[in-house]
């Protein structure tokens, strides 16, 4: 199976990437966003994933990998409601500041960008590897 690439956003001060990091890895729970479910249903061990922070911070910080695929979350009331399970894999070089993201002409359409709020987001091979060489990787 093909290697998908992913965006995951939280609030450093909820959850950041080094919480992830020293927990080593962590049930991606809460979403409550119907195309953020569509998303994690999708993800497949291996796919990789983009940490980014949120908030102040705003910039992709770290990059993860799916351990586990789309489970029940176990916070949600209702049914239907899933989460993943998330890995570190190595922090980037230099944070990639969403100001840098919004004034690179070849990542203007993706889901950061034009879907702000988006908290699980897909992106394409190239602009996960456009992403990776900005961040020094």
């Amino acid at each position: 199976m093909t290697t998908q690439y992913w965006l995951v956003k939280s609030e450093p001060e909820t959850y950041s990437w080094d919480d992830l990091v020293r927990e080593g890895h962590t049930a991606w729970t809460g979403v409550r966003n119907y195309a953020a479910r569509l998303h994690l249903n999708a993800m497949r061990p291996d796919d990789q994933v983009f940490f980014y922070h949120s908030g102040e911070a705003k910039s992709i910080v770290g990059l993860a990998r799916v351990t586990k695929p789309a489970f029940p979350d176990s916070t949600a009331d209702e049914p239907g409601w899933v989460a993943v399970e998330l890995a570190p894999v190595a922090p980037l070089k230099t944070p990639v500041a969403l100001a840098l993201v919004k004034s690179t002409p070849a990542l203007k359409e993706i889901a950061l960008v034009r879907q702000g709020r988006l908290s699980v987001q897909p992106l394409k091979p190239a602009e996960f590897a456009l992403i990776r060489k900005l961040g020094g990787g």
